[in-house]
């Protein structure tokens, strides 16, 4: 009989664990997620052009795809652990600051930082909460901690849209501010510093036998480029676009909450479906509801549509990508972190094109619609690569050359 985790042991998982969920809603809720609400406030209070908007979330991505990039060449635990708690402190500095100025190019600056900031949560706490419940004999399990996204689009949500009549711009950012405070302590307190990793057993070298060729990856990689610009294009105007329907005018917040409610137990969902129908079916079914998503407000003006299709976009951007990244690690189980990291290059990349894209397009049309269209259609592509990569699985399945790792 397998002997149960002391007491004392099933506390610290749960600190554990809290301390990553409160990164994430941290530098993920109010470095990336909060832009979304305060937008059209900030467009209307603080003489933001939609263009300028578009570029500050553009920086956002940038800032995050540095920080990718600067995590990845860090293989030392212990500077991880420095640079999460950094990220940390970042994302509060760069959250304040939005609310002390009006300098466009210092916004600028700040959601760059603020981007930045995001690889606390998303990269850096997942990675140490890993390496704990793996130390600590525990499943390496991370479904509760990428709760912490949902949980932090809620919570921005709800807050933005609770100060919108009792406060300015910059009253919201501080107040956004001192929400933040509340996670941090947790976050900073409750994370362990991280001990070495035990040394893998022997004979698990072998397991590189089971990756994939390289049009795998090529065709997995353009998939999740296509998500990342379905996805960003979204999380940056939702509320800016579900604002212009008359009856969800001054709505628009509490549209955003809905999805992240939605998004917040997305993983286990995801995770049922692909064990019933397969990985890669489970995500062309994801990304078909969130095409539909993304085109219903070109498509009608309905509040009760729109709103089922903030439901969706909900439920499908984190279970994206949880199902890509568990897809992406089972087959390439002797390097999994290597492969993952690509897979996120290719998705911050879309995050970065697509703002800037859809922008530059509602600045001259004067609406979202063109901006909505293209989105979708570079969804539909996405679609178009996983079902060639079904193909590609079932023809190395076929001539028995691919062996996943169950």
């Amino acid at each position: 009989m397998t002997a149960q985790p002391a007491p004392s042991l099933l506390a610290e998982r749960r600190r554990v664990i809290i301390a990553g969920i409160c990164a994430l809603i941290l530098t993920v809720g109010m470095g990336r997620f909060a832009y979304t609400p305060m937008l059209p406030i900030m467009n209307e209070q603080a003489g933001l052009s939609i263009l300028a908007g578009g570029w500050l979330a553009t920086l956002n991505y940038a800032g995050y795809m540095s920080g990718v990039l600067l995590a990845a060449t860090v293989g030392d635990l212990q500077q991880k652990y420095r640079l999460y708690r950094h990220g940390l402190l970042l994302a509060l500095v760069s959250t304040v600051g939005m609310g002390l100025t009006d300098n466009v190019y210092l916004w600028a600056l700040l959601r760059y930082l603020a981007g930045f900031s995001n690889i606390a949560g998303l990269l850096l706490a997942s990675g140490l909460v890993l390496n704990w419940l793996i130390r600590h004999g525990f499943k390496p399990e991370l479904g509760l901690h990428f709760m912490g996204m949902g949980l932090g689009l809620v919570i921005t949500g709800v807050a933005v849209a609770s100060m919108v009549d009792q406060l300015s711009w910059q009253g919201q950012w501080f107040w956004l501010t001192v929400l933040g405070l509340l996670f941090f302590v947790p976050a900073w307190w409750w994370m362990p510093a991280p001990a070495s990793m035990p040394a893998a057993p022997a004979g698990t070298t072998a397991a590189t036998n089971a990756s994939p060729g390289g049009r795998w990856m090529r065709l997995m990689t353009g998939a999740y480029f296509c998500a990342g610009f379905g996805y960003v294009v979204t999380a940056t105007f939702i509320v800016a676009i579900l604002a212009e329907l008359p009856l969800l005018a001054g709505k628009g917040n509490w549209i955003w909450v809905i999805a992240g409610v939605a998004a917040a137990p997305s993983c286990f969902l995801w995770d049922r479906i692909a064990a019933a129908t397969g990985q890669v079916q489970a995500l062309l079914l994801a990304y078909a509801l969130q095409t539909v998503s993304i085109i219903l407000p070109v498509l009608t003006g309905s509040a009760t549509l729109n709103v089922i299709g903030a439901i969706l976009y909900g439920i499908t951007f984190v279970g994206i990508v949880s199902l890509t990244l568990t897809l992406t690690g089972r087959h390439f189980p002797a390097n999994p972190a290597k492969a993952m990291a690509r897979m996120t290059l290719s998705y911050g990349v879309a995050q970065i094109v697509a703002p800037a894209m859809a922008g530059y397009i509602a600045n001259a049309t004067g609406s979202y619609h063109g901006a909505l269209i293209v989105t979708a259609l570079v969804m539909v592509l996405g679609m178009g690569l996983l079902l060639a990569l079904l193909q590609e699985e079932k023809r190395h399945a076929v001539r028995g050359t691919m062996h996943v790792v169950p």
